[in-house]
């Protein structure tokens, strides 16, 4: 067996032994009440053996990296796959900091999926290990793309504990303005987490049923866009086509779910061969994430936060807040360092300057903007509790953007790492 089999048997043995934690997560949390032992001692019980198992998941996940980056001549942090693969393990990392200090199991309940959802994520992508491209090849990259990552693992963190403290304090049963805005809030991030999650079940989905349509396009100039010049682009959909790309002609067309034609066709502004496609896979997975939305409203019959909100009963606020800005203090430094310092170094080494203004660096500036704010109102201001909650359910947003809407949406000196 070589070094990448190995890697790549070892990434899903990692992935299933958190899925197996993030079951016995739940089994702690959820089952306390029809244990035949007291709630405090089922919850240990389980809690310590769902660590356990999340521990194992990170060694086999850590062997994945290794053996990975010994097989591959290279760290394996160059593109979406083995970023988001990397990024998924540091999230595990900074948990199992976070729940070392705190030791509180409801944690696990809230950071795990994360990681899991983000590994599902990196499967959407090409696997094969890739030549690291003139720019790449540099020390800097080992230490800006890993300390970025390991920084935005703690925002996670700070996230999932954030998440947890409003569906803790917000009142479902009122109907106050205020409260009524806060019920939304919670509501509406708890659908954009579904929201990701129906964009993995849409990718899989067709991918398993090996859905495929082409289209062909003569390449439109910018200038005028009625005329045409004799350069054929091709674009292949693996989801069925409810957006055509601009200016385009059907190849070849597999019917599914009673699509035999696309419903229309990307506008201008979309011109890029790949624009429609991509706005394909954003509306695939709104229809998605609002059917598995809509069947779980049906099934607990009540807003997706309300029905949350008794398992975290008997969880300490004031703890949840801690956490909150702990794991946020701790991210902050780390990815100053690597998502600004090293990468305008970086930039500076590779491109004769430190700022260009490409996407992802606005981007990143944004990040690093929003996090010192935070940190000034919590600090400064006094900020805390529900308002620092939102700041780091919010926060986490702007990373996700950064890291998926920048990558695969906006073109810039850094779509590589995007590249499909």
């Amino acid at each position: 067996m070589s070094l990448l089999d190995f890697s790549n048997d070892a990434f899903i043995a990692a992935f299933f032994l958190y899925s197996g934690a993030f079951m016995l997560f739940t089994i702690a949390i959820m089952g306390r009440r029809w244990s035949g032992r007291s709630p405090e001692e089922h919850t240990a019980r389980w809690g310590r053996i769902a660590f356990i198992t999340s521990s194992l998941g990170l060694l086999c996940h850590l062997a994945y990296f290794f053996t990975r980056w010994a097989g591959g001549g290279h760290i394996p942090v160059s593109n979406m796959y083995e970023f988001m693969t990397f990024l998924s393990m540091m999230v595990m990392a900074a948990f199992t900091v976070i729940f070392s200090i705190y030791r509180k199991i409801l944690l696990g309940l809230f950071s795990v999926p994360i990681s899991i959802i983000v590994m599902a994520y990196a499967a959407v992508f090409p696997q094969e290990v890739q030549p690291l491209i003139p720019s790449l090849k540099s020390i800097y990259l080992n230490i800006h793309v890993t300390l970025a990552a390991l920084g935005e693992s703690f925002f996670a963190v700070g996230f999932a504990a954030g998440l947890m403290y409003l569906l803790r304090t917000v009142n479902f049963n009122s109907s106050s303005k205020n409260d009524k805005r806060q019920q939304r809030g919670v509501e509406f991030t708890l659908f954009i987490i579904i929201v990701i999650i129906g964009f993995l079940v849409s990718v899989f989905a067709f991918r398993g049923a090996g859905y495929e349509t082409v289209f062909t396009r003569s390449n439109v100039t910018v200038d005028n866009p009625g005329q045409k010049d004799s350069t054929i682009e091709k674009v292949s959909y693996k989801m069925p086509p409810i957006v055509a790309p601009y200016h385009s002609e059907i190849e070849s067309f597999q019917s599914i779910l009673g699509i035999k034609k696309p419903l229309t066709e990307a506008p201008f502004w979309m011109k890029g061969v790949n624009a429609g496609r991509k706005f394909n896979t954003v509306i695939w997975s709104l229809l998605t994430g609002t059917v598995i939305y809509g069947v779980l409203r049906l099934i607990v019959r009540k807003p997706l936060g309300k029905a949350l909100q008794p398992v975290l009963d008997g969880i300490d606020e004031g703890d949840l807040d801690e956490i909150t800005y702990r794991a946020i203090a701790i991210g902050f430094p780390i990815f100053t360092l690597g998502a600004l310092i090293f990468a305008m170094i970086w930039a500076q080494v590779a491109w004769g300057r430190f700022w260009g203004w490409d996407p992802k660096e606005v981007w990143a500036l944004v990040t690093w903007l929003f996090y010192s704010a935070y940190l000034h109102l919590r600090l400064a201001r006094g900020w805390q509790g529900r308002k620092s909650a939102w700041l780091a359910v919010l926060g986490f947003l702007v990373v996700m953007f950064t890291l998926v809407g920048v990558n695969l949406v906006i073109a810039g000196l850094h779509s590589y790492a995007g590249t499909e």
